[in-house]
């Protein structure tokens, strides 16, 4: 079959490449994608918003499965649109979607069905979200209801910055439409895992547990970013808890989903806490993560063409879903300013001396090509993704390959990974 990818970031490239080596693709499609995925997809670049081009562009490559990786086609009906012209597709519709695209719906629907998650509240005024941030004392977690690319999350230290985070966030200073609603939710204690799994409306499958790290600098400090890295499988999340976590998140929410009219079909991401009473929901995705998907389809060893197909038929059969016993570590590479801003145009050197190397790949977040050199071309600019038989031999591998790579104002988290090491490995 032939398969399409809409996007072009990390996450795609990553997705892309997975699919290029499944025995049922014949061939990979990307839009817009990028100069980086052209060595395992034929791209073309079309705004998925321009549906009739979209859609007359895919009939005439012959498409049979459309994979939609980013939140924001989603959030907006691509699939719904898809499916409609025809075509089969690995996404959530526009209701389904909503788990992600709204905070106060993922919210309000975890309460209905007893899905464990924080307490909260919800408000579009000002001063009655301050007096409930209040009540939950500190620290506190302020969250835009919207979609913020990740960043629309701030944990409060102090009285001072909650309330100006909730001053922003309604204003709309901060996030804009994403912000006139804000959910303000109590601080959970625990340590953070997502689990990705494969949904075809009923059936759930999980991934192998990974974990993000959001924060610009070590040691989780600083503002929040679209993810610094990950590494996979993440021992926090133990056998036990991940039964725990398919018994009473994972599968009721995709029950939930249809019971109320929006079967979901895709990938749900399950951002994770394992609380002291066990995992606790932080937030749903609608689609795979990125960085995790740069550590999880690494280690993926059945036919991605055939499993996304199969959840978009209603097909899905957990006996596809096998995968490696290895482990995978994903290190991101930020340019100059992230994530306040981001810096283009400056020349990645070293990346001849790491392509080709045995297990090791690179995903292109934000980069192009000018005058036949890679620069920088957005926040998060490349994952450097290393595979070994354990954690550690893929940290060394993966940190060997960044200091191979160079350029100006080049940022990176130099701590990926170690929270493993407190568990039993």
């Amino acid at each position: 079959m032939n398969v399409c990818v809409i996007g072009g970031g990390g996450r795609e490239h990553t997705l892309a490449w997975c699919l290029s080596f499944s025995d049922s693709v014949d061939k990979v499609y990307a839009i817009p994608g990028s100069q980086a995925m052209e060595d395992v997809a034929t791209c073309k670049n079309i705004n998925w918003k321009d549906t009739e081009a979209l859609i007359a562009y895919l009939k005439a490559q012959v498409v049979d499965l459309v994979v939609v990786g980013p939140e924001a086609p989603l959030v907006d009906g691509l699939a719904d649109r898809l499916r409609a012209a025809g075509f089969a597709v690995f996404g959530p519709s526009k209701a389904a979607a909503q788990l992600e695209g709204s905070k106060v719906f993922a919210k309000n629907l975890m309460m209905k069905y007893n899905i464990p998650t924080a307490k909260y509240a919800s408000f579009s005024e000002v001063e009655p979200a301050k007096t409930f941030a209040q009540s939950l004392g500190l620290p506190v977690v302020i969250k835009a209801d919207g979609l913020a690319a990740g960043k629309g999350v701030v944990v409060a230290q102090t009285r001072q910055e909650a309330e100006i985070a909730i001053e922003d966030m309604l204003s709309g200073n901060a996030f804009g439409q994403a912000g006139h609603l804000v959910v303000i939710e109590e601080f959970m204690e625990g340590e953070e895992a997502s689990l990705l799994a494969f949904v075809d409306g009923k059936t759930v499958v999980p991934m192998i547990a990974s974990q993000d790290h959001k924060r610009i600098f070590d040691g989780d400090k600083g503002p929040n970013t679209g993810g610094m890295g990950t590494y996979a499988p993440a021992p926090v999340l133990t056998d036990d808890f991940r039964q725990v976590a398919i018994k009473t998140i994972l599968q009721p929410v995709v029950d939930a989903m249809a019971k109320e009219g929006h079967p979901y079909v895709g990938c749900l991401y399950a951002g994770l806490m394992i609380t002291k009473e066990g995992p606790k929901v932080v937030e749903f995705n609608a689609r795979f993560g990125d960085p995790e998907t740069q550590v999880v389809l690494p280690l993926f060893t059945g036919d991605l063409g055939q499993v996304m197909m199969d959840c978009a038929r209603g097909q899905l059969k957990a006996q596809a879903v096998t995968w490696s016993d290895k482990s995978a570590v994903c290190v991101m590479l930020a340019s100059k300013g992230y994530p306040a801003s981001s810096h283009k145009g400056d020349v990645i050197n070293g990346l001849e001396d790491v392509q080709g190397l045995d297990q090791v790949y690179l995903f292109h977040s934000g980069t192009k090509k000018v005058d036949g050199h890679y620069v920088t071309n957005g926040g998060r600019v490349l994952g450097v993704t290393a595979v070994a038989d354990d954690l550690q031999t893929a940290l060394d591998k993966a940190y060997a390959c960044v200091d191979k790579i160079h350029f100006d104002g080049q940022q990176y988290r130099k701590d990926i990974g170690q929270k493993a090491f407190k568990h039993k490995l």
